[in-house]
């Protein structure tokens, strides 16, 4: 095989594993959609929530510590060294369904039967508050997440794609990142238990007749309450782990919120009420822009990776609108 061949599997590969991370966060926008019909704008931000809490565990952070220092004019920073990974992931997963049922509590139970425009409206004043929240919470400051995930790149594969070039060329072999190799076998992990889940439990059969039809779940006597705390707390369990991905990738700051924009694209192109549409559409978003990049990219300029996924979207929009895999909506009048 000659290099400009290896070189776009290794686009293809990377593309790959890049729309698995983007799926990740889709995932939670589908969830929470199709219990509920809500587009969660929040989704992003609970992500960066749950990795701030995360690493809050991990090094033994006081909550609101700025606040609390700034007031009584102490100097707390930290009770302690900290916590194991395990632990501490336990415990934001414990924060995290504590935050699904404050929702419902103090959100969504109040909105019952209300437009799908003021349920979106206030998500995103839920985005606004839990992003604030977060900073008064554990600091505004850009935070190293490492929950013993390897990264980095994998020499062995390195060496044995090496091999595989025709003899003449000189090659020096794939660059894989082991992060995105453990975070699609995490991911792979994450949708096969959704979909066990959902199949074959008395509660994941109850979440699909509340996404199916609202009124009927109701009349055999499925709570809408506590199917959506539920549904909060899995999407919520969704973000930490795309939280940890992304985190461990690029540090958990503030603009880890923003990786829902990635998303939004990403369910466009699979639909807003499938899981296998999240997936799909992540790994078309993945590979598409990467193969953009390399091939078109030097010829206008780079940067492509910014705005192909838009473009794409854009298009889905025009003869698609309801997605790969989303349901054809047909109004008679």
């Amino acid at each position: 095989m000659t290099p400009d061949f290896l070189h776009t599997i290794e686009v293809i590969l990377n593309g790959l594993m890049a729309g698995v991370m983007y799926s990740l966060v889709a995932l939670g926008f589908v969830l929470i959609f199709k219990a509920s019909g809500i587009f969660n704008y929040a989704q992003g931000v609970m992500a960066l929530f749950a990795a701030l809490t995360l690493v809050g565990f991990q090094t033994g952070q006081v909550p609101f510590s700025h606040l609390i220092n700034e007031l009584f004019g102490t100097q707390i920073h930290h009770w302690g060294p900290g916590m194991n990974n395990l632990i501490a992931i336990l415990l934001t997963i414990v924060v995290m369904i504590v935050f699904a049922w404050l929702v419902e509590k103090l959100v969504l139970q109040h909105m019952v039967n209300q437009e799908p425009i003021i349920l979106f409206m206030a998500t995103i004043g839920l985005a606004f508050f839990m992003e604030g929240l977060g900073d008064l919470m554990w600091g505004a400051d850009i935070k190293t997440l490492d929950v013993g995930i390897p990264s980095g790149g994998s020499f062995w594969w390195e060496d044995v794609t090496r091999t595989w070039v025709s003899e003449g060329y000189d090659y020096y072999g794939m660059y894989i990142d082991l992060l995105d190799v453990y975070a699609t076998g995490i991911a792979v992990l994450l949708v096969t238990i959704l979909t066990l889940f959902s199949q074959f439990t008395k509660t994941g059969r109850a979440l699909r007749a509340v996404a199916d039809d609202h009124q009927a779940a109701l009349t055999v006597g499925i709570s809408l309450r506590t199917i959506w705390v539920i549904v909060w707390s899995i999407a919520g369990i969704v973000a930490l782990v795309a939280g940890i991905m992304w985190g461990s990738k690029s540090g958990v700051q503030f603009s880890l919120s923003l990786i829902a924009l990635k998303a939004l694209p990403v369910l466009i192109l699979g639909g807003f009420t499938s899981i296998p549409g999240a997936i799909i559409g992540g790994l078309i978003i993945g590979v598409g822009e990467k193969l953009f990049e390399f091939w078109i990219g030097p010829l206008v300029g780079g940067a492509t990776e910014n705005w192909f996924a838009y473009v794409l979207a854009l298009f889905f929009l025009m003869f698609r609108p309801q997605g790969l895999f989303g349901e054809r909506i047909i109004e008679r009048v």
